[in-house]
């Protein structure tokens, strides 16, 4: 995949989501002039209701052979890519699937206390139990070290946090982390990112239990120095004991983790700051994102994220187009992987993993295969059709009611698992219907006592065993993913057979905790669905 890339920069849409869009200015107007009209506060909810997805957009399929192997073959297949996204070549070597939640916190920990110049951390929040107060331990010993080290005395944290998330209860994220703020403000950001969408009436009156259901920072990304884990999973206990998710760790790869924290400050700097009063505030001259105009606010803070991707995105392709130009490098036979980040805001009208996921599944011919995970199984309507639609052969994972991380949870929460067991119901149905069951394979992930929030997927090419590709970090593929909150996941497209081996192992690692789903599985007692359930099945699809 050496050869130069194109020159030609992708036409991002700008307009803002419909659904919030309308939301957003009808909200605003009830709210200033509430006293002069009346009406049902309900109908607030109803332009959140409806689903807005629209129909992929016309795409040439990748020539070159299906079969194809090594740079030229995966060049041919999956190169259109760095005309959407930036395209970072690294060694396989340097890229570790870690494939435990206990792996995962100890790598951070360990690389956490190792940290010299900076610790980045995106999360939807920050728990508030043992393992957690341990992980600000590790970075309350940084900092300390990096004032008495004379070598490295710049050491510099900062942390990107959901708002509404962050901020519920009386002990939440925000006081975990008060008092490394009010110790080391200089060295110390913590930045909470507040939707445009939860404003006016609607923020006055959804309660704070379900005020993250309207949109969050979703993005996991937890980088030190020059090395980057990109996941799914949160900073929490549950995380790194007993629910399963995925996790890849890039070592040394300062391309990559220099573009992750660009991308986090950029968020960032379009987010309130944390003060050491535990008061928020924004930076000057910065539109609020719900005291301010909604479009205004949208505008400013795409502008300001789509700057760290347009800059990255053209810096890789002059150096790739230098690359190409001069007698070769001696390191390019290592350099066997690239790396694609993909970020998706609907909210601030930015699209980037949308666009790339559904090239991909279109392009999936009847002669590759995909296997796909999400914890809880939503599919847009996009992505259905094309799942259904398309050639390739598809194993879909997703998790039992069991695993499910709502199960046994009160109120209408603990109606979420059995309304997916509805959606993957009607998926399995729609299957059958469309003489497709050999082809495309349901699968849920069983194991006592833990719950399952792995994402992602693994694309295989003709005549291939181990996955040449695959798209790792925070989306789920469903409606929220796609429409509401902020997210950011990495293609990684590799010929390093190695790599390519510890992919297939941790795909296979996920799947032999399954079972296949077949007609009879919905026929069994436990899996009946209370009527009321299937009546807010369309609601839990757009906000869970």
């Amino acid at each position: 995949m050496a050869a130069p890339m194109s020159w030609r920069r992708l036409v991002l849409s700008v307009y803002s989501p419909a659904m919030a869009g309308a939301f957003a200015r009808v909200s605003d107007r009830l709210f200033r002039v509430r006293d002069r009209r009346r009406g049902s506060s309900v109908l607030l909810l109803a332009p959140l209701l409806a689903e807005t997805d629209t129909a992929p957009r016309r795409v040439s399929r990748p020539s070159g052979s299906a079969g194809a192997q090594g740079t030229d073959g995966l060049c041919a297949h999956f190169g259109w890519m760095a005309e959407q996204a930036p395209a970072f070549r690294v060694p396989g070597t340097h890229i570790q699937i870690l494939t435990s939640p206990e792996q995962f916190y100890q790598a951070m920990k360990a690389h956490i206390k190792t940290a010299q110049k900076r610790v980045v951390m995106a999360s939807l929040y920050l728990g508030t139990g043992r393992m957690e107060q341990e992980l600000v331990d590790c970075i309350e010993e940084a900092l300390e070290r990096s004032k008495e080290n004379a070598h490295a005395p710049g050491l510099k944290v900062s942390i990107l946090l959901d708002y509404t998330r962050g901020s519920r209860g009386q002990i939440n994220s925000r006081t975990m982390l008060l008092p490394l703020l009010q110790r080391f403000t200089s060295q110390m950001r913590v930045s909470l990112y507040h939707t445009p969408d939860l404003r006016g009436l609607l923020r006055l009156l959804v309660p704070e239990r379900f005020n993250e259901t309207i949109g969050v920072q979703h993005i996991k990304v937890y980088l030190f120095d020059d090395s980057v884990i990109i996941s799914g999973a949160n900073l929490s206990d549950s995380y790194f004991t007993n629910r399963q998710d995925r996790y890849v760790l890039l070592q040394n790869c300062s391309e990559v983790a220099d573009f992750f924290s660009d991308l986090v400050e950029a968020v960032g700097d379009v987010s309130l700051q944390l003060r050491p009063d535990d008061s928020v505030t924004m930076l000057e001259g910065l539109v609020h994102p719900y005291k301010g105009n909604r479009q205004a606010f949208s505008a400013a803070a795409r502008k300001r994220i789509m700057a760290v991707v347009n800059a990255a995105r053209m810096r890789q392709q002059l150096l790739q187009s230098e690359d190409s130009g001069g007698s070769g490098d001696v390191s390019e036979g290592e350099e066997d992987t690239w790396v694609f980040p993909l970020v998706q805001m609907k909210p601030l009208g930015i699209q980037l993993d949308e666009q790339v996921t559904q090239r991909l599944l279109m392009s999936a011919s009847s002669d590759s295969a995909v296997f796909l995970t999400s914890g809880y199984f939503n599919l847009t309507r996009t992505y259905m059709r094309l799942v259904l639609g398309a050639g390739a052969n598809y194993r879909i994972l997703t998790a039992s009611p069991e695993v499910n991380g709502f199960f046994g949870a009160k109120g209408v929460a603990g109606a979420i698992p059995a309304a997916y067991t509805h959606i993957a119901g009607q998926f399995y149905q729609q299957v059958c219907q469309l003489g497709q069951h050999e082809r495309v394979h349901l699968h849920e992930y069983r194991r006592p006592q833990w719950t399952f929030h792995a994402k992602g997927l693994w694309y295989y090419l003709q005549g291939q065993h181990q996955p040449c590709l695959t798209l790792i970090g925070s989306p789920n593929f469903g409606y929220r993913s796609v429409h509401r909150d902020l997210e950011a996941q990495i293609a990684i497209v590799t010929e390093n057979e190695e790599l390519q081996r510890r992919l297939q192992e941790e795909q296979e690692m996920l799947f032999r905790r399954s079972t296949e789903v077949s007609s009879s599985t919905f026929k069994q007692p436990d899996r009946h669905v209370k009527l009321w359930v299937k009546l807010v099945t369309p609601l839990i699809k757009n906000f869970f």
